[in-house]
């Protein structure tokens, strides 16, 4: 009997024990959204982004390919008449120079600022909910008041930049009078607006990574330079992609600050492509060739912003 009662819980175990060892791996089945009733849903965003976007760029597309005149009427079709203008013109390849300068120069050093900002805001210290606060005062704050602020920073004769050079024995600087600096200094003025938000991006991602790989660098006496350069670059990859796709579609179609400080002077040194844009419609009146530039602008930002995209699906094989 005890035999029996010994022999019994091991026969039901085998017996509820094979069917799960020779079951199949189940297979996720692919849901599609129409069979479920999703469309209904997603009906109303689609029409929405369809009107604000498709439809904007459908008509800029036949505006660039069009002779419109500035009272509104419509010479005729005149094909890629305007590309080839464009092309031709000097000044669109100063203004995309312009523009592919101030796109690199911001991008980098934001993220090189950002990646240690964020560093030091990822730090359990006290205040530091503050602090984050404070840092992103600068990135919440309207363009054009941005502008202005810098406008008056960097007057040549009342403003305070020249004011500290002055103190310091430095003689003054035109910041925004001189085509060789003017640039610097609207790059300047991005990243200080901008760092505290790449500073956010980053300190979020780092406070996210895993421990594990960390605590076993340190363990095998790596140092910490080599620990940051070796593994935590490494896991931050995917977070700083998304910060600097985000920046990067910023930069590219740069112009309110420009704007408001120097309108894209002095001497065409900070004319950008949508600032080019903006003047040749709306100073010079060609909305046409105007059109025709924001398409080359739409096609900037596209390419850019499919080859962040790319580099980031790679990365993540």
């Amino acid at each position: 009997m005890s035999d029996l009662m010994t022999k019994r819980p091991a026969a039901s175990g085998s017996a509820t024990a094979d069917p799960e060892a020779e079951a199949p791996p189940r297979r996720r089945r692919r849901v599609d959204p129409t069979a479920r009733g999703v469309w209904p849903f997603a009906l109303p965003a689609v029409l929405v982004t369809a009107v604000l976007v498709l439809v904007p760029v459908a008509y800029t597309i036949w505006l660039s390919v069009s002779d419109r005149q500035s009272d509104g009427t419509n010479a005729g079709f005149l094909g890629f008449a305007n590309y080839a203008e464009m092309f031709g013109n000097p000044e669109f390849w100063n203004s995309l120079k312009i523009t592919l300068f101030l796109f690199v120069v911001c991008l980098l050093v934001e993220t090189v600022l950002g990646l240690a900002l964020g560093y030091v805001m990822s730090l359990d210290v006290p205040g530091r909910r503050i602090f984050q606060g404070m840092m992103l005062v600068p990135a919440i704050t309207a363009s054009v008041a941005v502008g202005l602020v810098w406008l008056l920073i960097m007057d040549p004769s009342l403003g305070a930049a020249n004011q500290i050079l002055t103190k310091v024995g430095i003689d003054p600087v035109v910041w925004l009078g001189d085509p060789d600096i003017a640039p610097w200094s609207i790059a300047l003025v991005d990243i200080w607006q901008w760092t505290p938000f790449m500073a956010l991006i980053i300190s979020a991602g780092i406070r996210s990574l895993p421990e594990e790989p960390f605590e076993a660098a340190a363990i095998d006496g790596a140092s910490g330079w080599r620990t940051a350069w070796n593994i935590g670059l490494p896991l931050l990859r995917p977070v700083l992609t998304v910060a600097m796709l985000l920046r990067t579609v910023d930069l590219v179609r740069f112009f309110d600050t420009i704007y408001i400080m120097t309108q894209g002077g002095p001497v065409n040194s900070t004319n950008t492509l949508n600032v080019y844009g903006y003047n040749a419609g709306f100073v010079d009146h060609e909305p046409s060739y105007a059109a025709a530039l924001q398409i080359a602008l739409l096609v900037l930002v596209i390419g850019i912003a499919g080859a962040f995209t790319w580099f980031r699906q790679r990365a993540a094989r």
